[in-house]
């Protein structure tokens, strides 16, 4: 397969200033996207920019929230074109569960739901219009047996995404348009490095391969649904959790 096959794509990943989003958008743009940064930091955003532009890459930013209608239908109604939209943002508080407010609980669901829904459905014009298109969720571990360390919201949430997912693939399908999630453990990055070392240790050690997952190993499952070969598949949720989940 064609090492550059996303060439004359454009790809617009959300939560690209750090952690798994910075990785996703680097990995599709070695694979010849054009890629859209999305996230509410400026300054994530640059050096994410900064970092492709140095791998050839030709990214361009948005800032915007994407749990506010208005701002998420603005954005998309300035793209000239796309054909890869990764659903990344999210937050993911470690809120106890009798301390959880419902100002907490409703911005975990905007942010990490409801912000899927509102990007996907702002998107549809341009997906139809390219006859193409690849929409990916990021989901969790958690959305599918609830959480080990997470708060309640942020399972309910990711449990949502992949409700979501199989909606979208079922409506698009017709328009060749792909819709799947991916589902990986905790993860190495940035967020969760501001996490206890004891509960880091404690969930890398329930992994077969005894560490949390790293970014990178995502970006290649996003990398290969973006590919011809992923033609087939939708609606479908790919887990990368080291066995912690067998199906």
């Amino acid at each position: 397969m064609n090492e550059r096959y996303l060439e004359g794509r454009t790809a617009l990943v959300t939560g690209a200033g750090r952690g798994l989003g910075r990785a996703i958008s680097r990995r599709l743009a070695r694979l010849g996207a054009e890629v859209i940064l999305a996230d509410i930091d400026q300054a994530a955003l640059t050096e994410s920019a900064h970092l492709i532009s140095e791998e050839g890459g030709r990214p361009s930013t948005r800032i915007f929230d994407v749990s506010n209608a208005e701002e998420v239908r603005a954005v998309f109604a300035g793209l000239p074109q796309l054909h890869i939209l990764v659903n990344n943002a999210g937050i993911c508080p470690l809120t106890p569960v009798e301390q959880i407010s419902e100002s907490e609980w409703d911005r975990v669901l905007n942010i990490n739901l409801k912000g899927a829904f509102l990007c996907t459905q702002a998107a549809l014009p341009l997906l139809r219009a390219a006859g193409w298109g690849r929409v990916i969720n990021i989901s969790s571990l958690a959305g599918q047996m609830g959480g080990i360390a997470v708060g309640v919201h942020y399972a309910a949430s990711k449990a949502g995404l992949l409700g979501l997912t199989k909606s979208f693939a079922r409506l698009l399908a017709p328009h060749g348009i792909t819709v799947n999630a991916i589902a990986p453990a905790t993860l190495e990055t940035d967020l969760t490095a501001q996490w206890p070392a004891e509960l880091r240790r404690d969930l890398g050690q329930r992994m077969s391969i005894g560490r949390l997952i790293r970014p990178d190993e995502v970006a290649e499952a996003v990398a290969f649904l973006c590919s011809p070969v992923a033609d087939p598949i939708t609606g479908a949720t790919i887990d990368i959790n080291a066995g912690l989940l067998m199906r």
